[in-house]
């Protein structure tokens, strides 16, 4: 029977509540640590990034309760049960992980051939791209996630059609339009909204051969989802990807990237999922999306603190 419901938040993000309303502007949310990031980051030297992380790696910490104590929740069935200084730990190691994610993203803007990037996996890939029809490549939001199609597909000859998540604040969002838009990179970017309209542009590329690259680990807004067992908890996930492979009839992808020092990512491919194509639609895409939760479920391990899910997701 079709566990597929209604996704009703969104799951990842972080919860707005006081310190929202009182910093405003200045809450970690707001354009204003977008701007400062990016300036910061490419026009200061690479020596003073160490300071930056520290001095607001520890701000965040004291200042961003709610963040904190869902960060400890969660890595808790990962890790195991702990106590409330070792909680206090992995929350710190998380979100130091995170700041020098969130540096060397926009030092990369600035200088990419500082980056070097190790492949794993290369028998995936060459796998999927060896054939003429379409590649979806999924990630989720760990390490330096927004650069795993990058390293791997960039030789590419395929047109690499990007999906990313809408920012919190208007603000903000168009301001990472602006530096996508002049980047360099030779990618088109799609920010979720339009589900019906999105998911029918994607499909087409696939169709003609083109790499798509979005994430798989975060339910939107009254989207659909399947419930899967994350180290033992429900974890809903979107049935979207799954359903989108289906549609098109391509091969998914698993692709996760890890930061592994200094301007060092390594990019792990795991092995292809095909969707069924049965005449049970639901099942078989509820099929492939627990397969999906499996491959999320064996990424986190790898890194738990580069597993940035700022929301509490289970009690």
């Amino acid at each position: 029977m079709s566990q597929t419901q209604k996704s009703r938040v969104l799951e990842h993000a972080p919860a707005l509540g006081v310190t929202h309303r009182l910093l405003g502007p200045f809450h970690v949310t707001s354009v204003f640590w977008y701007q400062f990031a990016y300036l910061a980051f490419t026009r200061l030297p690479p020596w003073t990034e160490w300071v930056s992380v520290s001095v607001f790696t520890t701000f965040f910490f004291l200042t961003l309760g709610r963040i904190r104590r869902a960060l400890a929740c969660n890595l808790e069935p990962v890790l195991g049960p702990a106590g409330r200084w070792e909680n206090l730990q992995r929350s710190y190691k998380t979100l130091w992980a995170f700041a020098w994610c969130l540096t060397e993203r926009y030092r990369r803007l600035a200088a990419p051939g500082l980056f070097s990037a190790a492949l794993e996996g290369g028998e995936h890939w060459d796998q999927v791209m060896g054939t003429t029809g379409g590649v979806l490549i999924v990630t989720a939001h760990l390490g330096p996630w927004e650069t795993a199609v990058h390293f791997g597909a960039s030789n590419s000859r395929r047109r690499i059609h990007i999906v990313r998540e809408k920012e919190i604040d208007p603000k903000a969002q168009r301001f990472v339009e602006q530096l996508l838009s002049r980047s360099g990179h030779e990618y088109v970017t799609h920010f979720a909204g339009q589900e019906l309209t999105l998911a029918l542009e994607l499909a087409k590329a696939l169709r003609e051969g083109d790499v798509v690259a979005l994430q798989c680990d975060r339910p939107r807004e009254g989207g659909r989802t399947v419930q899967v067992s994350l180290f033992g908890k429900p974890m809903p996930l979107p049935t979207g990807p799954a359903a989108l492979a289906r549609a098109a009839g391509v091969p998914i992808l698993p692709v996760f990237n890890f930061r592994e020092g200094r301007f060092k990512v390594r990019t792990i491919a795991r092995t292809p999922i095909h969707v069924g194509h049965t005449a049970d639609r639901d099942a078989d895409v509820e099929e492939a999306t627990r397969h999906l939760g499996a491959e999320i479920a064996w990424a986190i391990e790898q890194r738990p603190h580069q597993w940035f899910c700022f929301r509490k997701l289970w009690e």
